[in-house]
């Protein structure tokens, strides 16, 4: 095992009342993929802050190597003192680290370095610090939420470059198929204590489940021992209590211990309030256009959304999903077609940007809008307290500002003043950033679970699997020209039949050249052209056999790389195995082709 290049050890942290931390631990060596995974407002970032040297702890170890390198994505960028973004990224390089690295990752995070820092949005901010502090390609890279704001094209690019990385990573994301794809082992943290999986997060949930399990089967076990050591204490022979002291002071011990067990930190309990139910048809848009200048933002597009519909919206960032959503909802009006909203519709809306709240409001006045409080949920006076427990707010933060708030909660909030509002149309836009883990599986049940309509758009890919019923997509993602297309089913669905539509488009094109091949071969005798040669027949006949033995080998290679201590153990191998991979996949796509061009040829000679 390699030597620990970042180690926190027993570390306590406390604002007062409950700690925040304690007793928790991170060890990462190198190679190490980590997600850090936990509830909202259970010390992950915090954490994380220790790991970079940014907050000091009360007590417990902390080490790093004194060569190694630590860079940390910082949720607010200071640009005080750029002019442009590039100085701003090319700042966090080190003595001999290569400058184009800079270039290369702010165009692919869709940046051209040239912008000011006074004029970027949240999410150009993000970018920006993301590019800074992969460019000097760090021995440990600690990421804060970094697919946040950002299209799902390029967050499948950022788990490409972190998978191949060198440096070591500790992540904290609410994405699970991020998540899934770079970690190779989880940390939990947990009531201020940390508990180590050496898996990535795709065995998480399961392992999880399982503590909790074996820790609610042991509490049962010391209720009972206490049921019995109270039987001997009433019933027990009075002459021995002197000579079992020992055993009363035991029986307090384990008193003070069940006591003291806190159970899991809470879930999220809530329900949308229904209003009355919309009519069948919610809205039916018919060949309608946006644009603005010279640049298509809708060429025609027509659907139409009936009661009970879930609809996704995908697409790179600047491809129109919010003008599209706007225009559905009305909130727009297109260019030419026409938009028909259905009757009894009650809208509510989450904002991508929060827009909804202002900052100096305090919890219990924006769930009220002010009217005192109790608040009106399902058609029952609730009053304010009670409710922002069911979100996982105490009863002290009532009176707290809003801007006192960190991202996970203020989305939070939101959730939990739209779901208050008895309503049969849900608009998110963005609603999984910020959110936790166990947030977003009730945010899922409640989407799944909603008799009224949805309308959502999103960049976490698990979350539109789970959800959506149809997707809606630019027909170009590459090169977004107006064009959407409603695909059946969630995200994965949505790339199946896209990879079926190019496959056929494949095969169209080389039947279209098997065809026009003949023609090419006017001079050669009839005879000749009638059958394949010796060449041909060779290959199409074995084709397959080298293809099934290129399969066989990509499934070994897969089977060893699937190893979650590989890269640790031998980078090296690592390294060699995912090169043979890129060849072989290579080699297969190749004789696929060639097979099918022979096998289109040969039904054209035969006629």
């Amino acid at each position: 095992m390699a030597p620990p290049i970042l180690k926190l050890d027993d570390i306590f942290l406390s604002f007062g009342g409950t700690p925040l931390l304690a007793g928790a631990a991170l060890q990462v060596e190198p190679g190490d993929k980590i997600c850090l995974v936990g509830r909202n407002g259970s010390g992950k970032s915090t954490l994380l802050k220790i790991a970079a040297g940014l907050v000091e702890t009360q007590s417990g170890e902390v080490f790093r190597h004194p060569s190694s390198t630590v860079r940390y994505l910082e949720q607010a960028p200071d640009f005080a003192s750029y002019s442009t973004v590039q100085a701003y990224a090319e700042a966090g390089l080190g003595p001999g680290d290569d400058p184009y690295r800079v270039t290369y990752l702010l165009s692919h995070l869709g940046l051209t370095g040239q912008e000011s820092p006074n004029d970027l949005s949240g999410g150009e901010a993000r970018r920006a610090a993301l590019a800074r502090v992969m460019a000097p390609e760090p021995d440990i890279l600690l990421l804060d939420e970094p697919t946040n704001h950002l299209d799902l094209p390029t967050i499948e690019w950022l788990e490409g470059e972190l998978i191949k990385s060198r440096s070591a990573l500790v992540v904290i994301s609410h994405d699970r198929r991020f998540l899934e794809k770079v970690s190779n082992s989880t940390v939990w943290l947990d009531r201020g204590q940390s508990r180590r999986l050496n898996q990535g997060f795709a065995f998480f949930e399961a392992w999880r489940d399982k503590v909790l399990e074996e820790e609610e089967i042991e509490q049962h076990k010391l209720g009972k021992e206490i049921e019995r050591e109270e039987h001997w204490l009433r019933y027990g022979v009075t002459a021995r209590r002197k000579r079992n002291m020992r055993r009363l002071g035991a029986l307090q011990d384990l008193r003070a211990k069940h006591r003291g067990h806190s159970g899991p930190q809470g879930s999220v309990q809530a329900t949308v309030s229904d209003a009355r139910e919309s009519g069948k048809l919610v809205l039916e848009a018919d060949q309608i256009t946006k644009s603005y200048g010279e640049r298509t933002i809708v060429a025609p597009f027509s659907i139409r959304v009936h009661r009970s519909d879930c609809i996704g919206l995908v697409g790179p960032n600047g491809a129109g999903k919010t003008t599209l959503l706007k225009m559905l909802t009305g909130q727009i009006k297109p260019d030419s077609g026409w938009v028909k909203l259905g009757t009894n519709l009650e809208i509510a809306t989450l904002d991508q940007r929060r827009e909804d709240l202002n900052l100096e409001d305090t919890l219990a006045h924006y769930l009220t809008d002010g009217r005192g409080e109790n608040l009106l949920v399902n058609g029952e006076q609730r009053h304010v307290t009670g409710y922002m427990k069911e979100f996982l707010f105490q009863p002290e933060q009532a009176r707290t500002p809003i801007k006192n708030l960190s991202g996970g909660e203020r989305a939070r909030l939101m959730l939990a003043r739209i779901l208050s509002r008895p309503t049969n149309l849900l608009i998110l836009d963005e609603p999984t950033n910020d959110l936790d883990i166990e947030t977003l599986d009730l945010l899922q049940e409640i989407v799944a679970g909603f008799s009224g309509t949805v309308i959502l758009v999103s960049h976490d890919r698990d979350f539109l699997d789970r959800t959506v019923t149809s997707t809606i997509a630019p027909a170009n993602p590459d090169a977004p020209d107006g064009r959407w297309i409603e695909y059946a089913g969630g995200y994965s669905d949505m790339m199946a039949q896209r990879r079926g539509a190019q496959d056929e488009k494949r095969k169209a094109e080389k039947a279209e050249k098997a065809r026009s091949a003949p023609s090419t071969t006017a001079d050669t005798p009839k005879a000749a052209r009638g059958k394949l040669s010796f060449k041909q027949k060779f290959a199409l006949e074995n084709l397959p056999k080298e293809m099934a033995k290129a399969e066989a080998d990509i499934a070994k290679r897969e089977t060893e790389m699937a190893d979650p201590n590989l890269f640790s153990k031998n980078p090296a191998r690592f390294s060699t195995l995912a090169a043979e991979l890129e060849k072989l996949r290579a080699s297969v796509t190749k004789m696929e082709e060639d097979w099918l061009e022979l096998e289109m040829l040969r039904e054209e000679l035969e006629g």
